[in-house]
């Protein structure tokens, strides 16, 4: 069995995230790298020389341009996808997950959002279950499909569960 195969659910098509996620991480990514490159590069400028503030700024460039690219990476590593007994998800770039969650066993499952993914329009589905090990989170969503996703979760679970 090739190892894309161990990570494709069958029949089925993985449904991505939103690229507003991705557009969301980069925009922390580069505010987090200019703030703290910026007051490194103070401290050396002032406490060193200028020439070291100037290698500090050429490593936070450095630094930016690697987070950039593993930004994207690890975005178009999320998806998940709805089968008839379980909720698949996926996700990581150099160490792949694939989690599933039967319905039967979710006991709820949470909607949230904070402040900069309400800016940015998305929403984060939190899959709870009996096992911690199988919880599953879905970050990225619009709202509408976060909402579609929790009030169909929440049917079939309550519909697998009665039937236990």
């Amino acid at each position: 069995m090739a190892m894309d195969t161990l990570f494709a659910p069958p029949g089925e098509r993985w449904q991505p995230v939103s690229p507003r996620l991705c557009q969301l991480r980069r925009v922390i990514l580069a505010f987090w790298t200019g703030l703290l490159g910026l007051a490194a590069a103070v401290a050396a400028g002032l406490l060193l020389g200028w020439g070291y503030a100037a290698a500090v700024v050429a490593v936070a460039a450095l630094v930016f341009g690697w987070g950039w690219w593993l930004v994207g990476r690890n975005w178009r590593s999320w998806g998940y996808a709805e089968r008839g007994d379980d909720l698949l998800v996926t996700h990581g770039v150099l160490f792949r997950t694939l989690v599933v969650v039967p319905y039967g066993r979710m006991q709820f499952v949470d909607v949230t959002a904070g402040p900069a993914e309400r800016k940015f329009g998305i929403a984060k589905v939190q899959l709870h279950t009996a096992t911690p090990a199988t919880d599953a989170e879905i970050p990225g969503l619009p709202p509408e499909e976060a909402e579609r996703l929790r009030d169909r979760l929440a049917a079939l679970g309550e519909a697998r569960a009665a039937g236990l």
